[in-house]
């Protein structure tokens, strides 16, 4: 059974690892690769944006962005330049930082929902020389404007009206219309050069800018492409930011690289998913987890299996609700995959393995250097042996993902942040060997005896109970299916002396019901059930009288 589930992952590995080599040694860039897709199905649709019904030809995303590319070349925008996008979905967005990548112009990808100081933040790292914002983003560009520090270009796209921008700000449509068609000519650029900015959300702190380079690109999107089997005939239905990696490299990715139609969602919507993927005859949809559950908390209705839908591709579906979620709505497979925008480490269950979210052969592991290794399970530190190296996990035994770093290889390479300090915290030394250096994912997983592995939880999302780590994502799970509600959240708190039989009430605590205004509720061991917590409880608590 090993040896039948390693060989797909083995030559999906092996597939993508020449393909790289390949466009290593033309100095392929992701525009270079583009314009070979537009040539083999120049004429074919490439996008279509729900929001207006309209629908771009690969032909036609090519001389847009060919449009914006010599727009900027006449402004005086060279290699190197960076250019803030800030917007929400749509076509153009996908023209606009393609065409800045023709001319070697990196685009910094702006969540859109930022605001006031983390939307400063964000423009200002990456050290955007313009801004090209949606008309439906206008307050909020207008209100950090003169927080930016220096002079930035602003570019306007959609309804523009000149009183409720900053001052200066130029509608982009009319110059985009007049802009040549031609292709410009082609910067110096190679495979591992930055193509653009996916800010990531740390644990504390600002949004950080990681650094996406070409090669990183093409990696994510084709080895989803061949480890899930897809094709150019599929339609794939993109309801994800494209500020994300999800959306705009393993959603987007397989138009631009493999000729594939997709169809761009301006925001997800539950109770149109179905009607959608029906109307537009798709066969992939995207998701992350809260998106199934999403979907399966909508009423039951005869359009969520009147599809075509064969694949249902993203992360984060809890094993809770796989089959559920498969079932209902006649899902063939669920293509889950694991890695994170900047990671070296990327997973893909290749076999529709119930729960996995990948699989690493035990067999061939120098294939794909990547391992669990232990952690303290209160810190979080990674254990040594005595040799100073980290100690890997064994089948059942939850540790970190990490991925062994090799800066000249496309597929091991670690590119990081902008931040060279954020950097340097995701980066161990001595992991698999000594004097080696790795990619540290952040993320607890278990692998089984064949090699699939379990998402367990995000470092830090473990609770100690009665001598046990409690995973919160477990937690959230089940009460969200008890309580009928789409989102959960679970968290530990410090409980002082609860299993000591101390009686020094504490000032202060995370369970306090006279800090806390909404209702806490406690499992009663006595009574075995549910109880809601007041103050005298509190207290009985944590003197111990009341045990939990």
């Amino acid at each position: 059974m090993h040896l039948v589930i390693a060989a797909p992952a083995a030559y999906v590995l092996l597939r993508v690892k020449m393909n790289v080599r390949r466009h290593l040694k033309e100095k392929n860039t992701i525009p270079k690769i583009f314009a070979e897709t537009v040539a083999r199905h120049g004429d074919k649709t490439a996008l279509i944006f729900e929001g207006t019904g309209e629908t771009w030809t690969f032909r036609q995303l090519d001389e847009y962005s060919n449009r914006v590319a010599n727009l900027l070349l006449e402004r005086g925008f060279k290699d190197g330049d960076v250019v803030a996008l800030f917007m929400e979905n749509r076509s153009q967005y996908v023209g606009l930082w393609l065409g800045m990548a023709k001319i070697g112009v990196e685009a910094a990808l702006i969540n859109f929902n930022l605001r006031l100081e983390a939307l400063v933040h964000c423009v200002t790292i990456s050290d955007a020389k313009a801004v090209v914002f949606g008309s439906e983003l206008n307050e909020a560009v207008s209100e950090v404007h003169g927080l930016m520090g220096k002079a930035v270009q602003m570019f306007c796209l959609g309804d523009f009206d000149p009183t409720r921008v900053p001052r200066g700000t130029e509608c982009l449509e009319p110059l985009l219309d007049n802009a040549p068609t031609h292709l410009p000519s082609r910067p110096q650029r190679c495979f591992t050069d930055r193509l653009f900015y996916i800010y990531t959300s740390g644990t504390t702190g600002m949004p950080k800018a990681a650094i996406v380079v070409h090669s990183r690109y093409y990696r994510m999107a084709a080895l989803v492409y061949y480890g899930f089997k897809m094709t150019s005939d599929d339609v794939l239905y993109d309801c994800l930011p494209l500020y994300h990696s999800a959306g705009n490299i393993v959603g987007v990715g397989q138009c631009l690289i493999h000729g594939m139609s997709v169809v761009i969602r301006k925001k997800f919507s539950a109770s149109r998913f179905w009607d959608d993927c029906a109307k537009y005859n798709c066969t992939i949809v995207q998701y992350i987890g809260e998106i199934c559950r999403y979907l399966l908390n909508q009423p039951v209705r005869d359009t969520e299996k009147q599809h075509r839908v064969r694949m249902a591709l993203g992360n984060g579906l809890r094993q809770s609700i796989w089959e559920e979620f498969m079932t209902r709505f006649n899902i063939p497979q669920i293509a889950e995959f694991y890695g994170a925008t900047e990671c070296n480490c990327s997973l893909g269950n290749f076999g529709n393995k119930v729960g996995a979210c990948g699989f690493n052969s035990q067999i061939l592991p120098f294939i794909y250097p990547i391992r669990l290794v232990r952690v303290d399970e209160e810190t979080m530190e990674l254990i040594r042996g005595p040799d100073g190296v980290c100690i890997p996990c064994k089948p059942g035994e939850p540790g970190q993902l990490v991925g062994r770093i090799i800066q000249n290889d496309p597929l091991r390479r670690f590119d990081g942040y902008v931040n060279q300090s954020a950097t340097s915290k995701k980066v161990a030394q001595s992991v698999f060997k000594k004097g080696d250096s790795a990619y540290l994912s952040g993320d607890v997983l278990i692998m089984d005896d064949c090699g699939h592995m379990f998402f367990k939880d995000r470092t830090g999302d473990t609770f100690r109970w009665k001598g046990e780590n409690v995973s919160t994502t477990e937690v959230e799970g089940t009460l969200s299916r008890l309580l009928d509600m789409k989102d959960v959240v679970v968290y530990g708190v410090e409980v002082p002396g609860t299993f000591k039989f101390q009686k020094t009430d504490l000032r202060r605590d995370g369970f306090d019901p006279c800090s806390v205004t909404d209702r806490l509720y406690f499992m009663d061991s006595r009574t075995g059930s549910y109880a809601q917590l007041n103050e005298e409880l509190y207290h009985s608590i944590l003197s111990g009288k009341h045990k939990l």
